[in-house]
């Protein structure tokens, strides 16, 4: 299938990526497979995972699996706390590459900075390296805060081509995601839909739904789709997959934008984790 007309982001590196990719948080097994197969048949081309997740053997089995060519799939991946040591960083990202069954991963992230560790200087230092090395192409990081990027700037002269942040309607990030754009470095929202079970019921949210003839799921993945990030939703259900990816068919109008943005409140994180003190294992 011919991937939507979906744009994309570009990074100071190069790196483009959709408007929309594909979340695998709790995707996992077999049914894992069949639901990312099932994305990348219905035009996802960007495939987010992580150590963590424990699902990058699933990942790479399910880009085999597609008839999707390989050089048309983005994946991403993400290194653990515990892993922040150089040296392990390095082991880390090679077992996740080995994992995937892959000759490299497209894009691999420090999944927090996990300040009191205050080791994430030397887990960038092993990504810049796995770049020259060639088993990934692009590096970023994930959670990580205005300070914590400068110091990677400054320490290894390499900015990040990727911030993954929490970013919703409750939670919008203004601040990073505008220090962000001002560096070259792509916003991707993490938990873009929020508390869904909460946020698919806000008033605000379903009347403007009615308003353009969509889901509250879609009115919400349009609106990050013309803030400029890269949302990530997550469902194993084809139906919705394509659903959340079949956004541009309407457009939200400024009047539109300003009810949601007054929608934010700068405590609204869904998780209570904090990039200033949240540690990651």
């Amino acid at each position: 299938m011919t991937p939507p007309d979906i744009p994309t982001r570009k990074a100071n590196d190069g790196l483009e990526l959709p408007a929309i990719g594909f979340g695998t948080y709790k995707v996992n097994g077999f049914a894992g497979v069949n639901a990312i197969v099932s994305a990348l048949e219905v035009g996802y081309r960007l495939l987010d995972s992580a150590f963590n997740y424990e699902n990058e053997g699933i990942v790479g089995r399910a880009i085999k699996e597609s008839d999707v060519p390989r050089e048309d799939i983005i994946v991403a991946s993400k290194l653990p706390g515990r892993h922040h040591q150089y040296d392990q960083a390095r082991i880390a990202i090679e077992e996740s590459v080995a994992r995937m069954g892959l000759d490299y991963i497209d894009l691999y992230l420090i999944h927090w900075p996990n300040p009191s560790q205050g080791k994430f200087v030397e887990a960038w230092q092993a990504l810049v390296d796995a770049r020259e090395q060639g088993i990934v192409k692009h590096i970023g990081v994930s959670n990580f805060l205005p300070g914590h990027i400068d110091m990677l700037t400054r320490s290894t002269g390499v900015t990040p081509a990727v911030n993954q942040i929490e970013l919703h309607p409750y939670f919008q990030q203004t601040e990073q995601r505008a220090y962000d754009d001002a560096h070259g470095i792509i916003t991707e929202a993490w938990s873009p839909l929020g508390r869904a079970n909460q946020m698919l019921k806000d008033p605000t949210i379903l009347k403007l739904a009615e308003k353009h003839g969509v889901s509250p799921v879609q009115l919400i993945l349009r609106w990050h789709l013309q803030l400029g990030d890269v949302a990530i939703p997550k469902s194993t259900n084809r139906e919705r997959q394509r659903a959340n990816i079949d956004l541009t068919g309407f457009s939200l109008d400024e009047q539109d934008m300003r009810e949601i943005a007054a929608m934010d409140n700068p405590e609204g994180r869904s998780f209570a984790q904090d990039p200033h003190w949240h540690e990651e294992a």
